[in-house]
């Protein structure tokens, strides 16, 4: 699998070479949020706005209404828990063209508790006009800045940063309210988003390998939720939904779907695999991810659970062979 290092970085100074309009913002996070490359591209649209979020959000408001589109970088817990207000009052309600990269979605960072956004989604959910997107690749971070350019308003982005798999196709790029389908099946159907993809589909491959009939999506857009493929995969599972995601169970992809069913007729069981309802704390990655039963070993034991407990004999050292490739367009499902 292709590892590809600064996408965000090499990305947007391509991209906004002929878009003018387009000024970043940093939160005294220049390095951090790969920005910096944009800085010394576009100095006179580059603007250092300190550690003060509130006032940053202000500023996008301010230049939004005078015709720019502000791209706002910071980790992601600073765009919405302190300066929520101005987020909701200076941009949202107005429904301005400002982007919000927020980096370090969920358990993706060591830092601990005010570092870690695992409830983002779910704060931010309920503000209206406001997009939410999760980018789980190099290819959905590629051609992310595409996919929401034609968004008449504010767009909030859990963004990776460094170096990130590539486990879709550059020619397949990222859309927004519809989902990869990344296998189909009948027996169970997985959701997963972001980060939680990579893990799923090391599981799902050994799943199916031993017979089980999987629709797998992964899922880029949290808000809005209107995908019609998400209805049909959730009727047609025999054993019940899974979602999977790097956040809170409260909120995010597990009640959304929560809802969907429920607002479909789809009777069927829905078991939502995240952080539950509970602060992280300061880990590696892997760790982080057995610990709260987000890995892919959590995903083959959670399945076993909804079919009664039947047992695939899948051991971590199994989980840990798997090697994936780039995975290829849905034509090709079947390489799983």
């Amino acid at each position: 699998m292709e590892i590809v290092s600064n996408v965000h970085a090499n990305n947007l100074v391509k991209w906004a070479k002929d878009k003018p309009e387009v000024v970043v913002f940093s939160g005294d996070l220049t390095g951090s949020t790969e920005i910096a490359a944009f800085k010394g591209a576009y100095p006179d649209r580059f603007f250092s706005l300190g550690m003060a979020e509130q006032n940053m959000l202000s500023w996008a408001g301010g230049m939004a209404r005078e015709g720019f589109t502000p791209f706002l970088h910071t980790f992601a817990v600073f765009l919405y828990r302190r300066p929520y207000d101005q987020l909701a009052m200076s941009v949202a309600y107005p429904n301005l063209r400002v982007r919000l990269f927020g980096f370090l979605p969920g358990l993706t960072t060591p830092g601990g508790i005010t570092h870690q956004a695992i409830e983002d989604v779910s704060v931010l959910r309920g503000l209206p006009n406001l997009t939410i997107v999760e980018v789980g690749d190099a290819t959905g971070v590629e051609s992310l800045l595409d996919a929401i350019q034609p968004v008449n308003g504010p767009v909030y982005v859990r963004m990776l940063r460094g170096a990130i798999p590539r486990l879709f196709p550059a020619d397949e790029p990222l859309q927004l309210n519809h989902a990869r389908v990344l296998s189909r099946g009948s027996d169970i159907t997985l959701l997963s988003s972001g980060i939680c993809t990579e893990e799923a589909l090391r599981a799902t491959r050994l799943l199916r390998q031993r017979g089980l009939s999987i629709q797998h999506l992964h899922v880029s857009t949290l808000k809005p939720f209107t995908d019609p493929q998400v209805v049909e995969a959730a009727a047609k599972a025999k054993y019940g939904v899974v979602t999977m995601e790097n956040h809170s169970i409260i909120g995010g992809l597990g009640t959304v779907m929560a809802e969907v069913m429920a607002e479909n007729g789809i009777g069927t069981k829905l078991a939502r695999m995240g952080i539950n309802d509970t602060f992280a704390h300061g880990a590696s990655l892997p760790y982080l991810l057995r610990e709260h039963g987000l890995d892919a070993l959590a995903l083959v034991q959670r399945i076993e659970a909804l079919l009664g407990g039947e047992s695939f004999k899948i051991s971590e050292a199994d989980l840990s062979a798997v090697r994936l490739d780039t995975f290829a367009s849905e034509g090709q499902l079947e390489a799983l």
